[in-house]
């Protein structure tokens, strides 16, 4: 059965996470799935609003080897769409494979020829000074995706979004041109154009962050501000307010050459520098001019959660690692051993640019990560809500949780061998309240080695319902929901 819980304050006690008594494993989550489905009526528990009409598409890594050559992971599995359409109270299902040049090169050849996140094929020395001056980057867009105008895109941290038809979910070609050789799969919606604001990291002699803005019907990105940077920092998103795009330089950091002669999988060209310290620097929206940087403790994060500006104060709240351990932790070896991850924080950061300070603080005890919050109402201003998933004594990924950032508390969903992923807030039509809506949740059954779609009521986690996927749907990451 589910369990609710409620957790305190941080400021007057320990959370009380619901604990999992079952000996189910989420390592089903990390096996490849390799066929592809379409399904038109998912069995379905529950009553689910009239109101929900639309899709929810997600994107993730579902196979895990090239030919009979295992890739090492979590973040390099070929991309696999999955879409689940609401209409009238029923759930189809569909999935397939998002055929890019590095997955049909791959099914082709019997190898990656392609390097991904952590796993690199094998490459002569020729080869590797070849791809410093033409480099070799995958299409394998199994991070995100997002809705631009009328077009569907999915993406990586490689400059390459992959455009697919969200009816057929068929692959139809490169979206833009990114600006750079690394970028992020974390755009920003940009209100004024209805555009897409993102970052890429341009490599070379003098290499620099470009900040870029792609408009809804546009084929080429306008690069609207730049930062110089002598060791690029891995940064999984960024943030951003009304006025500022926001950068959080963590000290895990690249040198540009050995990235491209190093001979090693992108990641590992990586060192963590505590030394360094992490950096804030703001980016003005209107003039691209750069302030900063603003220097505060070490720390690690893949998620940005929101950003707003309060009087002459920057509040950036994210998602904190003490290091860059994390990226360790999630190497299949490890997870399909079942060995636990490293909890991050709900931290909020204060960045005075006048006096050149910041100051930080944990919001709430319960550990969140893959965050959402209420994007049409809250993204770039001061919010109260934010959902996400958390780990409790299974060390792994077991839970959803609400946070209140007003009253510092958190409300748990959990149910003993279920593994959750990311929750996607979807408001209610006409809505007053920041949290009324429904959260969507694709779940690992590990009892049962299955998953289901939840749905939960987003202001008290109570279940509203659930349909069962016809095939066990592995570990994904983000997506997106398009109302009908």
């Amino acid at each position: 059965m589910a369990e609710l819980t409620t957790s305190p304050t941080a400021a007057t006690g320990a959370a009380n996470p619901a604990t999992s008594s079952t000996t189910a494993s989420p390592a089903p989550g990390f096996r490849s799935l390799t066929e592809e489905s379409e399904v038109e009526a998912l069995p379905l528990e529950g009553e689910l609003p009239a109101w929900l009409a639309g899709s929810l598409i997600r994107t993730g890594p579902a196979l895990w080897e090239a030919g009979e050559h295992p890739m090492r992971h979590w973040f390099d599995g070929f991309a696999m769409l999955h879409r689940f359409s609401f209409d009238q109270g029923s759930v189809s299902y569909a999935s397939r494979f998002l055929e890019t040049r590095a997955y049909r090169a791959a099914r082709e050849r019997g190898k990656l020829a392609y390097p991904e996140f952590a796993t690199d094929p094998c490459r002569s020395l020729f080869q590797r000074v070849s791809s410093a001056f033409t480099p070799k980057l995958t299409d394998n867009p199994n991070v995100n995706l997002t809705r631009l105008g009328e077009r569907f895109v999915a993406m990586t941290e490689t400059p390459i979004p992959v455009e697919f038809d969200p009816e057929t979910l068929a692959a139809a070609g490169v979206a833009w041109k990114v600006p750079g050789m690394l970028t992020t799969a974390h755009p920003h919606r940009d209100r004024a154009s209805g555009g897409m604001l993102n970052y890429a990291v341009k490599l070379g002699p003098r290499s620099s962050y470009r900040f870029f803005l792609v408009r809804p019907e546009a084929t080429e990105p306008e690069v609207i501000g730049s930062v110089g940077v002598r060791e690029p920092a891995y940064m999984h998103s960024f943030g951003l307010t009304e006025r500022w795009l926001v950068l959080a330089e963590f000290p895990f950091v690249v040198n540009p050459l050995k990235l491209a002669l190093g001979g090693r999988p992108y990641i590992e060209n990586y060192h963590w520098k505590p030394s360094l310290g992490t950096r804030f620097t703001l980016v003005d929206r209107a003039t691209g001019e750069a302030t900063g940087p603003f220097e505060t403790d070490p720390f690690f994060c893949f998620h940005h959660v929101n950003a707003y500006e309060d009087g002459d104060e920057v509040v950036v709240d994210l998602c904190a690692y003490p290091d860059a351990g994390i990226v360790e932790d999630l190497y299949l070896d490890r997870l399909r051993a079942g060995k636990p991850i490293t909890k991050p924080e709900l931290r909020r950061f204060r960045v005075a640019p006048a006096a050149g300070t910041v100051a930080h603080e944990r919001l709430v005890e319960e550990p969140l990560e893959l965050p959402r919050i209420n994007y049409s109402r809250a993204s770039e201003r001061r919010y109260r809500y934010v959902w996400g998933t958390g780990a409790g004594e299974t060390g792994w990924i077991d839970r959803i949780v609400r946070a209140d950032l007003e009253r510092r508390e958190t409300t748990v969903w959990s149910e003993d061998g279920c593994y959750p992923g990311e929750p996607v807030f979807v408001a209610a039509p006409d809505a007053e309240g920041e949290d009324e809506g429904v959260l969507l949740s694709v779940v690992l059954d590990g009892r049962t080695e299955g998953s289901f779609l939840l749905v939960l009521d987003a202001a008290s986690l109570d279940e509203l319902g659930r349909a069962q996927a016809p095939n066990r749907i592995p570990f994904g990451f983000h997506g997106q929901f398009a109302r009908g």
